[in-house]
């Protein structure tokens, strides 16, 4: 909305109905909308309707009730824009920041409409966050709540309700994902359609995906210093509406939440879950010199932690953190949360820098917390994928295995050590613990291996294809000197930093993704694929790909490159993955340690390179580069979908990272002599070149760094 437009300031006070505390956020009645906004503290709300001009008319919500000022205005349809201004004390340095000369957007919006004007004009102060507050109208240069009908709840498919066990996760971006793929019509490239499109069901279908995980869809609004280096914010960690999907991913501008609802629908019929990426750590408001959007001029104690001279508590390196603890933020993100399953479809959650949601008052984390206990406990929500990213940006933080039964968590334990063991800097030891579901970070609280989310690579680091193709980040491009992203990579570049044509430094860079891609969708524990790693996506050494220039194009936003697709590579990870499926010893929901087979034998032993069974010494030896797991296939603790236990084939999984060795076949002498081997990622597509069954004891020969697969034979 231009900032000239016409303004009127039309007060209509103490006219209309009451309506009701809840639900907050605008809900459309017979003959007009009721609204309701937390503000507790407020001497006065308005809510502010804008007409197509820029024409404002501000309507006082005289009543409040549970510290919600609410009330009825007749004439309200669905599409109306509105706002809220909220008066009373100006007392900064005690988290007060009320000024009614800054438009607010409804924390309960379903939609958001319009674009940042003067960023100066959202300041509530004039030249010192502590000083006197500003005076300057922020009409016009905020985004403004859409007025939305109720949404059809009938007449859609049935969820997945995918086991966590048969859960293969597929992290995607949802603009970059689609933004060059040919087979997207124009039009919908980028854009929640463009997922919903065959080709794009087709290819997850193809290679065994069973969940994407979506970054963030919230409404995503830039971050000042963002914005300030011409940059906007890419990955969408910086959530401007809890509610509202985000509108740089519709096809037709308005068209949003259908768009996104349609997305999810097709996604279900094709069996695939939807998982959102959400922020519920921190804000798109920044530290108090940054900008009154929302909830800090509504209620900024009732919302953010914030310290005894009233500045914000940063334990997100964001600038802010949202307070677990306060009964506001429990509401709201619940009531966030629940939208998205009830309404939009969603079939789970991935909770970025969980950990600040388990520390109530920025103290020690407690898996107990309020808002952890109040996810965890929603008859809804306790229904549906939760998963921790267990860290935020303190060393307090970093909570790896200390959620609650109900959750599962990103394991970066896992990626660390898979990712060292490939880079060939230490042995086999913590190796092991990982291939069997990291017992020792899960079991404790009485969870089963699919709690650890298995993972080598995500949005956050290095592609698979860079991993192995740089030494050190390259970073330059997000306009902050290379200093942003991490330097502990674990990545190597086979003699070529960067893009090369070497035939034999792409045969080696080739066999070291599909040795991790294999170790990844192998091991006990839910495997989460970054998108594109299977198409040998780059983002040429950025491992912080975090932001784009202001006016790229969706195409040139770290968009995946469908025309130059690793063909082979999608087929080996189609390979993998059918592996793993047809193979439940591979994906068992039980711990091994401990557990007792009906013979009395071993469920799982681990042998040496010589066939020999580990040792002690053997165990601490770092240079060890080879292990076998023997997995007895006897009494396999996975379910059918029926409930009933299913019957498998022993198998024998062989991970060697090296240069060419000769390997004993091992197994022990009380199981299946003969072994079949089903995939060797040696080879471009993971098929075995010979599939004749071997004998236990044989001696084979590896050429390299291997992942190989054996399964018992004659099953």
């Amino acid at each position: 909305m231009p900032t000239s437009a016409r303004r009127t300031e039309d007060q209509e006070t103490g006219s209309n109905p009451p309506g009701s505390p809840f639900p907050l956020g605008a809900t459309v009645m017979a003959t007009g909308t009721q609204f309701a906004v937390h503000a507790p503290e407020a001497d006065g709300v308005e809510v502010c309707l804008i007409d197509p001009e820029g024409g404002e008319r501000r309507v006082e919500l005289t009543t409040s009730t549970f510290g919600v000022r609410h009330g009825f205005v007749p004439g309200v349809r669905p599409g109306d824009r509105y706002g809220f201004r909220a008066h009373g004390r100006w007392d900064p340095h005690a988290g007060r920041r009320f000024n009614g000369a800054k438009i607010l957007l409804d924390p309960s919006a379903r939609q958001v409409s319009g674009e940042f004007g003067d960023p100066s004009a959202l300041l509530a102060y004039e030249d010192d966050p502590f000083g006197v507050p500003s005076t300057r109208d922020s009409l016009g240069h905020l985004p403004l709540a859409v007025v939305r009908a109720p949404l059809a709840r009938a007449g859609r498919p049935a969820r997945p309700s995918v086991p966590w066990d048969r859960t293969v996760l597929y992290e995607l971006h949802v603009g970059s994902f689609t933004a060059r793929n040919p087979a997207v019509p124009q039009h919908l490239r980028g854009t929640y359609l463009g997922l919903a499109q065959p080709a794009v069901l087709e290819h997850l279908a193809r290679i065994g995906i069973t969940s994407v995980e979506l970054l963030p869809v919230h409404t995503t609004f830039t971050e000042p210093g963002v914005r300030a280096r011409g940059m906007r914010n890419h990955w969408g960690y910086s959530t401007g509406a809890y509610f509202a999907p985000d509108p740089r991913f519709a096809a037709v501008p308005g068209d949003e939440v259908d768009e996104f609802r349609t997305m999810v629908d097709a996604l279900h019929r094709a069996g695939i879950e939807v998982i959102l990426d959400v922020v519920y750590n921190h804000t798109c408001e920044s530290a108090v010199d940054g900008p009154s959007i929302s909830w800090r001029g509504l209620d900024a104690p009732g919302y953010y932690l914030l310290d005894g001279r009233g500045s914000d508590v940063d334990l997100t390196g964001c600038g802010n953190t949202l307070d677990s603890a306060s009964p506001a933020v429990v509401r709201m993100v619940c009531d966030s949360l629940r939208y998205w399953v009830d309404e939009m479809g969603v079939d789970g959650f991935r909770f970025d820098l969980a950990s600040t949601l388990g520390r109530p008052g920025g103290w020690r984390f407690d898996p107990r917390a309020p808002l952890l206990t109040a996810i965890a406990v929603d008859p809804l929500l306790a229904q549906v994928k939760l998963i921790a990213e267990p860290w935020d940006a303190t060393g307090a933080g970093y909570q790896v295995g200390n959620f609650g039964v109900a959750w599962s968590e990103w394991n970066d334990r896992y990626r660390d050590t898979v990712r060292g063991f490939w880079a060939g800097q230490h042995g086999v030891r913590e190796l092991a613990s990982r291939l069997a579901g990291s017992e020792d970070l899960f079991a404790g609280s009485r969870r089963l291996p699919w709690a650890s989310i298995n993972f080598v690579t995500a949005h956050d680091g290095f592609t698979a294809r860079d991993l192995v193709s740089y030494e050190r980040k390259h970073n330059g491009a997000n306009g902050e000197e290379n200093r942003d992203g991490t330097d502990n990579n674990s990545s190597v570049n086979h003699g070529v930093e960067g893009e090369t044509d070497d035939p034999s430094v792409l045969d080696a860079r080739g066999r070291h993704v599909r040795a991790l891609l294999a170790t990844l969708t192998l091991s006990t524990g839910t495997p989460m694929l970054l998108a594109g790693d299977e198409l040998g996506h780059t983002q040429s050494g950025n491992n912080n790909a975090y932001c784009v220039p202001q006016d790229a194009p969706i195409e040139d936003a770290w968009a995946i490159d469908w025309n130059r697709a690793d063909q082979n590579m999608i087929r080996f990870v189609g390979r993998l993955l059918r592996v793993r499926a047809s193979a439940p010893t591979l994906r068992q929901q039980e711990f091994f340690t401990g557990r007792a087979t009906p013979t009395g034998r071993p469920d799982l032993v681990w042998f040496d390179s010589a066939g020999r069974e580990f040792d002690t010494d053997r165990w601490n030896d770092d240079s060890v580069r080879t292990i076998t797991a023997w997995v007895d296939g006897s009494d396999v603790r996975s379910y059918a979908l029926d409930g009933g236990q299913v019957d498998d084939a022993s198998s024998l999984l062989i991970l060697h990272s090296g240069g060419p060795a000769e390997i004993t076949l091992a197994c022990p002498s009380w199981s299946t002599s003969r072994f079949v081997p089903v995939l060797d990622s040696s080879y471009p597509d993971g098929v075995p070149p010979n599939t004749a069954a071997l004998e236990a004891g044989s001696t084979i020969s590896v050429t390299g760094s291997t992942v190989l697969v054996f399964r018992s034979a004659g099953r």
